[in-house]
């Protein structure tokens, strides 16, 4: 549920990221906002949620798996390895960052594919067209996990920062000012939680610091996952060729980092809405 609100709420920036990253021929010579503008006069409002079925499809099981597989691994590390305090939180977080990356590739796989194409020229004609398609056309179950290796080497530090900046503000929030931060939670009021405004800060941060570390192979995995798309595929093969073929003819800021001021946009609330409403469904289901 914190997955789906996260997603949803940021959807439209989203669409507007994979066009920009991957220099789609309609939209390359526009910045962000400008095709945040132009994206509705060519195909309509809803072209701004073009894929977002698909991405619902993949963060109920992603957002899932990567919020109990974060407290599963910080146990284990916590009894098995010895390993507390912060350190087991960024760990913990990479760790269930890739875990969930895993388990839910195709499904991304898929959704990027629906939110490139642009009105008048659709190669997929829907979600289970677009598994047929690939399947078929680019090697079977391995044309699936295209992208997979810039995406697990992106996830480990994105997460890992994502879990690790939240939980150590969030901890030493309450440890510092448990008044002004703080209050008793709606189902054990002998648990300390966040205030909501708090939350949203303290998730917004931690969505900031953990992108601006990973950013440039998030960049890698869309062009990687685009593949057969792009007019210059052959020469994004691998993970490394990719890196360096987008900083050779883009360079670093319109390359490896371009659409990252959406990003923040994007991301900010996007991790902030997941990590409220994860605290607030903790509470609700009596979890604390």
């Amino acid at each position: 549920v914190a997955g789906c609100c996260a997603k949803t709420t940021t959807a439209p920036l989203d669409r507007v990221k994979i066009l920009l990253q991957a220099h789609n021929h309609h939209y390359k010579h526009l910045g962000v906002f400008s095709t945040l503008c132009a994206v509705p006069k060519k195909e309509g409002y809803l072209g701004l949620y073009k894929g977002n079925g698909a991405m619902m499809i993949r963060i109920f099981p992603y957002g899932a798996i990567q919020f109990m597989a974060f407290d599963q691994y910080k146990k284990v590390i916590k009894k098995q390895l010895g390993i507390s305090g912060h350190v087991h939180r960024l760990m913990a977080g990479s760790m269930a960052g890739i875990t969930a990356v895993i388990c839910t590739y195709p499904l991304d796989m898929v959704r990027v594919r629906l939110a490139f194409q642009v009105k008048g020229e659709h190669k997929y004609m829907g979600i289970i067209h677009a598994f047929k398609m690939i399947y078929t056309k680019e090697g079977g179950f391995s044309g699936f996990y295209r992208g997979l290796m810039p995406t697990v080497v992106g996830m480990a530090p994105y997460a890992g920062f994502s879990f690790f900046t939240f939980g150590t503000l969030k901890s030493i929030g309450l440890a510092q000012a448990p008044n002004l931060l703080g209050r008793p939670s709606l189902d054990n009021p002998d648990v300390l939680v966040l205030k909501t405004h708090v939350n949203l800060l303290c998730g917004g941060i931690a969505g900031a610091i953990a992108q601006t570390i990973s950013y440039p192979l998030d960049v890698t995995r869309r062009r990687m996952q685009l593949g057969a798309v792009l007019p210059d595929s052959e020469k994004c093969l691998t993970m490394v060729q990719t890196l360096r073929y987008v900083y050779q003819q883009h360079g670093v800021r319109r390359g490896l980092y371009r659409g990252l001021s959406l990003n923040y946009i994007r991301c900010i609330p996007s991790q902030a809405v997941a990590f409220t409403t994860y605290e607030l469904m903790k509470q609700f289901l009596h979890l604390n």
